[in-house]
């Protein structure tokens, strides 16, 4: 008979934000697992702290769960709150508004904390390990009991006397059919002894879970593949703690946190199992999940039954089991999106753009080849139908002349503009819309600045700066690098010198000559180091060269650098982007660098300031006066978090540039890239993308981005460098339109731009208004609580 303990699952903390969501619990019969919906990123933090607070009252001495990571920022946050202000009036109050008894503050330190996974090898002190994670923010952050915790601390395990995991790893790497097969060397022989401890471990701490009863209170996240813990897809409903591989989604994850792609595609994991959460019948278990880049994972894990194609559908069997959700994360549940179509009063014309399109892909038909049984078979165009009051030819031909007019804005000739493009990090601009950047620069009638926010330095792989060092010390000494040093070459203001850096490089991508190439990047990273040393002596910088290629090699993969680090990793990143816009004709003075101070590589990221942020924009645009302004426009918790605080921070600036300009007439154009898409309905702005631009994006990515040619930190829809992804993504949304418009639109088509159409970029266009408005519905999403 199982050893469980019977927790007391009652919630009138949920019954309240049900209440207050106007949801119900459940739609089946779509839905197999009950959800609540919040409106924003902040309140499903609060939610969750107030749920996990409730439960703690309800059940001391309980063994709680809880998530590492960047999902649980707000609820960590919120739980901080309550927990440091119990007794204050206010607190009280609002504690009682939600159901929970205020007198007597949660028994924190009564509770059992099981941590719920961890990367294979890892140093516990390391600030990347989620063993350290745990220790910072929820046994010393929330005052939990360190000796009532079960950790996963296998550093030394199994391992010779003085050595360490990493030790018999070389390179991090663990080889698990070593369980299985003779070892080939010595070096085998302890790894093989190793691995055979950890799964010891494994199987003992599950035991030490078990006789604690089970876990009562487990929170986490979902991942890219609908992972749980690291429960990945495929994983066995029934599964305990256990070493394991992971999949590319998860290591493509997990890349940032440990220094690389490089390093996470081979490692491996401890995870308690599916079987594990769901051992006690009584176990709270609710899974957190915000941004529309979480709807497809969340919808396939409510609206599924049980498989192992999707682990959180697992959690089924228990009554206790939930996921709290923003509306973002829940836009593709089916039965919710139905009753919000179906109780509108009037749909807006994006609404109905969007069900329109949606069915003629659905049926791959064209638009005006749609048939009244194909609206009737679909019922999301059945009610767009009869809510819009319009026949089904006057439908689908007014979604086809809306379609054409995007189109046609997106060939149309501009000229006699000044365009200021923004991107939070330096690949963003190129991966949106650089082949419509190609077509804007062809006339003189405009001029063009490219601003960069942030540097991206999170980007720059130790061994990618260790490579370009190694690089510059091969050119240091020659005596033509000694030349130039004495002629002030490499003084930080020489901007003449500084074009001529990128010169020699394009020079060399021309020639084919990869010295020349080497010569350029040694000449940039040289300047570079004189400027952040603030020291133009070549035997001091040969001194600095050697103690940067110490820090290379000793850092710890994924550990925050220094901040002389930080720039360092940053310029090159500024170097890359210096290097694509000279393609175009478009020397440094036309290419900003602006390095927000909000973007310091920590966990969770600072908010945007004023004085700090603010208004180094604000100057930007009285020097600029943009007619134009781009912006990364990814919709709540749907790209990084960067991208975020850059369109709050260019929208603050726009507006307090507007207050003392007056001027009014400025658009906003507003991109996406590689983090989400747009649907065809929400953009207004559609531009046909040729195979010679293909070629442009993709060449020009490969040869300026040396940072990134290895997809060190790529995203986890696809395997390789985030030029093919963009380029995957242009040519699907070309096929989107292809299907809507017939394929002899384009192939018959007068217009030789339009037979030439491989692909397709979206933007959408904004008065300053209408992006005002834009940006405050988003930060009421992220920010408001």
């Amino acid at each position: 008979m199982k050893n469980v303990r019977r927790y007391n699952t009652s919630s009138r903390v949920e019954e309240i934000a049900l209440k207050k969501s106007g949801r119900k619990f459940i739609y089946p019969p779509h839905e197999k697992m009950k959800s609540i919906v919040v409106d924003n990123l902040p309140m499903l933090g609060k939610l969750t702290a107030l749920r996990f607070l409730e439960w703690v009252k309800l059940n001391p001495g309980g063994v709680i769960s809880l998530p590492t990571g960047r999902t649980p920022e707000y609820f960590i946050k919120w739980t901080n709150y309550y927990l440091e202000n119990w007794n204050k009036e206010e607190v009280q109050k609002e504690l009682a508004e939600w159901g929970i008894e205020p007198s007597t503050r949660p028994e924190m330190n009564s509770l059992y904390f099981v941590q719920i996974d961890e990367f294979y090898p890892m140093n516990p002190r390391y600030q990347n390990s989620f063993y350290y994670y745990i220790h910072r923010f929820y046994i010393k952050g929330f005052g939990l009991d360190k000796g009532k915790a079960l950790l996963m601390d296998t550093w030394k395990l199994g391992v010779p006397k003085g050595k360490n995991a990493a030790d018999i790893f070389p390179n991090w790497k663990v080889d698990l059919s070593l369980r299985i097969r003779h070892p080939l060397s010595h070096l085998e022989k302890l790894q093989q002894k190793a691995i055979r401890a950890v799964d010891q471990f494994a199987m003992e701490y599950e035991e030490r879970i078990r006789q604690l009863g089970g876990i009562g209170f487990f929170l986490g996240g979902i991942g890219p593949d609908g992972h749980i813990g690291f429960n990945i897809r495929g994983s066995d409903h029934n599964s305990t703690t256990r070493l394991i591989p992971i999949n590319y989604e998860t290591a493509a994850a997990a890349a940032t946190d440990l220094g690389g792609m490089e390093i996470s595609r081979d490692r491996v994991v401890i995870t308690i199992g599916l079987g594990t959460i769901t051992y006690n019948p009584t176990t709270t278990a609710i899974i957190i999940a915000a941004g529309n880049s979480k709807a497809k994972v969340v919808s396939e894990a409510i609206q599924n039954e049980p498989h192992i194609l999707y682990p959180a559908t697992s959690l089924k069997k228990l009554s206790a089991a939930r996921f709290f959700l923003t509306k973002g994360a829940a836009s593709l549940l089916t039965e919710r999106y139905y009753e919000d179509l179906s109780s509108s009063e009037k749909l807006a014309l994006e609404e109905v753009e969007k069900n329109v399109i949606n069915l003629a892909i659905k049926c791959k038909k064209k638009l005006l080849d749609l048939t009244d049984k194909d609206f009737q078979k679909d019922r999301f165009a059945r009610v767009v139908l009869k809510k819009s009051g319009k026949s089904i030819e006057e439908l689908c031909r007014k979604t086809e002349d809306s379609i054409k007019e995007k189109i046609n804005r997106g060939i149309r000739m501009i000229e006699g503009k000044t365009f200021l493009h923004t991107a939070p990090h330096p690949d963003d601009i190129m991966l949106g819309y650089l082949p419509y950047i190609i077509h804007l620069v062809r006339t003189p009638k405009n001029t063009h600045y490219f601003a960069y926010m942030t540097s991206g330095f999170n980007a720059v792989t130790n061994s990618y700066a260790l490579e370009m060092l190694e690089k510059l010390e091969k050119f240091i000494d020659l005596s033509d690098f000694q030349n130039l040093a004495s002629e002030d070459y490499f003084d930080p203001s020489n901007v003449q010198a500084r074009n001529r850096d990128i010169y020699q490089y394009l020079d060399g991508v021309a020639s084919n000559d990869e010295a020349m190439k080497q010569e350029a990047e040694a000449r940039r990273l040289l300047r570079n180091m004189v400027e952040l040393y603030e020291d133009d002596n070549l035997e001091n910088l040969k001194f600095r060269i050697s103690e940067l290629k110490s820090y290379f090699k000793t850092q710890y993969p994924g550990k925050k650098d220094i901040p002389i680090v930080q720039r360092l990793k940053g310029m090159i990143r500024e170097w890359e982007v210096e290097l694509l816009w000279a393609h175009l004709g478009f020397n440094c003075s036309n290419v900003i660098h602006m390095r927000l101070g909000f973007y310091k590589g920590d966990i969770f990221t600072e908010e945007p300031q004023i004085n700090r942020d603010v208004r180094p924009l604000v100057n930007l645009l009285r020097k600029v006066n943009p007619d134009i302004v781009t912006v990364a426009l990814d919709p709540e918790a749907s790209g990084p978090d960067t991208h975020y605080k850059v369109l709050q921070a260019v929208s603050e600036a726009l507006k307090l540039y507007q207050e003392e300009s007056n001027k009014s007439n400025i658009k906003i154009w507003g991109y996406r890239n590689v983090w989400h898409r747009f649907h065809p309905a929400e953009a207004n702005i559609f531009v046909p993308v040729s195979m010679n631009s293909l070629f442009i994006l993709s060449n020009a990515f490969m040869s300026c981005f040396g940072s990134q040619r290895k997809a060190s930190f790529p995203s986890y829809e696809y395997d390789g460098p985030f030029s093919k992804l963009a380029q995957k993504i242009m040519v699907s949304q070309y096929s989107m339109i292809k299907t809507c418009l017939g394929r002899d639109f384009f192939y018959s088509n007068p217009i030789p731009r339009l037979r030439a159409t491989r692909g397709m970029v979206y933007i959408r266009e904004f008065s300053l208004s209408e992006f005002y408005i834009w940006a405050a519905e988003l930060r009421k999403l992220i920010e408001e609580a």
